[in-house]
């Protein structure tokens, strides 16, 4: 009897899915930043999106629209032009990870991409279920607070509003800064915030810390 049963034991075990083990090795690596000026580079990009299995490039681009700031792939490094700290940089990899590789029904990370149609689906490997990836918006941020009237703010200007005025983003906010072109970083001294809405000037003041 106790042979037979350890003879089970050893057959269930052989049939547990591999992604089992992978999911208790599932450790982010911290980001590792370096600042050159007004430049953020993340020097372990790709070690994350390796243990993430993602496409480089489309984590980046993630992070790059949550953020609101230009930037580019350097080999293995993440170029941001923009002063960012370490924890702004996980909070956005947080953020991506709950839409781009935790599964919905077991919470493990042994997920892949899939496109049906023009949906994108999240399909995991360890539980068989599948959904529609959906990109939150609006991600919780406890950096929100930092946006403050009479603050002072280096922000790009990414687009123009229908009244010309330059428009900002900064973390969920979008700013609206007079007499500002597309396409240019400058110094803003914040006048009014308006629920996710603000608006402000352009100074030769320096940034608030």
């Amino acid at each position: 009897m106790e042979n037979d049963y350890l003879e089970l034991l050893d057959r269930a075990k052989e049939k547990l899915p591999e992604t089992i083990e992978r999911h208790e090795r599932f450790n982010i690596p911290e980001p590792d930043i370096l600042q050159e000026g007004k430049i953020t580079v993340l020097r372990n990009f790709q070690d994350i999106t390796d243990v993430l299995r993602r496409d480089p490039e489309h984590m980046l681009q993630f992070l790059l629209r949550e953020m609101g700031t230009p930037g580019n792939l350097d080999g293995r490094r993440a170029i941001f032009k923009a002063k960012l700290n370490a924890a702004q940089i996980m909070e956005r990899i947080e953020s991506y990870i709950d839409t781009f590789v935790i599964c919905s029904e077991c919470g493990r990370p042994d997920t892949r991409m899939t496109k049906e149609g023009r949906t994108l689906v999240l399909e995991c490997d360890a539980c068989g279920a599948h959904r529609p990836v959906h990109v939150r918006k609006g991600v919780k941020s406890d950096l929100s607070n930092e946006l403050k009237e009479g603050g002072v703010y280096e922000l790009f200007i990414h687009d123009v509003g229908k009244k010309g005025d330059g428009v900002a983003k900064f973390n969920n906010r979008v700013i609206f800064v007079p007499g500002t072109v597309k396409g240019t970083r400058v110094r803003v001294k914040i006048t009014k915030i308006s629920g996710n809405a603000a608006y402000g000037v352009v100074t030769q003041e320096e940034p608030t810390q």
